[in-house]
């Protein structure tokens, strides 16, 4: 099954949250980097670690960063840095949350950062 990709352009896409074994297909589909804007426990005990995700992602070869936010709570300065990774990380880029949203609205922010 095809993972519920909102892709935005060629070269940006967000989606909810993924767990390490997600990651072979999200390769798979071109994607060269992934950024994680969830903070870890923001979802219990059962939410998938960004240390597992992050090790998955290294040994596919993919760049991976992790930029937590808390949703409705985005600092300027987590703006900025999201506008940096766009403008830096390889692409196309992955952004994932919790559902996706909180992704797609720091990108949209990161957008207006000249």
């Amino acid at each position: 099954m095809s993972l519920p990709i909102a892709c935005h352009n060629d070269q940006f896409g967000t989606l909810g949250q993924i767990d390490p074994s997600h990651l072979a297909q999200i390769a798979e589909q071109g994607y060269k980097s992934v950024i994680n804007n969830r903070p870890d426990n923001e979802g219990g005990p059962d939410q998938p670690k960004n240390a597992d995700i992050a090790a998955e992602a290294e040994r596919l070869g993919l760049h991976y960063v992790y930029l937590p936010v808390v949703s409705g709570a985005f600092t300027p300065e987590q703006v900025v840095e999201m506008a940096r990774l766009i403008k830096t990380l390889p692409e196309p880029i992955l952004a994932f949350c919790r559902s996706g949203a909180r992704s797609t609205n720091l990108y949209q922010l990161a957008l207006q950062v000249r």
